[in-house]
């Protein structure tokens, strides 16, 4: 068995609590990686995350140039989590409902 086969990605949008987020992971027993937000697609597939954590960022959604994720890492099956920025981002990017995102408890409209 991999030695870290439940494995958490923070990306980080450059929030001031993304270290804090990855330490309580870490110590729910869970190991965490962070990495930066314009990581590729192939990287964070690589890492065969369990769950990814969109961390909160100073940056404005409706910046021109605002950080991002690629929009077909929602349509990987993996669990995201997105914290403040990353949920505005995440909501940007695609319009979250419940039949496009299955498993998502509420939707945001």
């Amino acid at each position: 068995m991999e030695l870290w086969h439940n494995r958490i990605l923070v990306l980080d949008f450059g929030s001031q609590y993304t270290q804090l987020i990855a330490r309580r992971i870490r110590e729910a027993q869970v190991y965490s990686q962070i990495l930066p937000c314009t990581v590729s697609l192939a990287t964070i597939l690589a890492y065969r995350p369990q769950g990814i954590v969109l961390s909160g960022g100073p940056s404005s959604v409706y910046e021109k140039k605002a950080p991002t994720v690629a929009k077909e890492l929602f349509e990987q099956g993996i669990p995201i989590l997105g914290i403040c920025y990353g949920m505005r981002s995440a909501s940007v990017r695609r319009t979250l409902t419940e039949t496009r995102w299955p498993g998502v408890v509420r939707s945001i409209k």
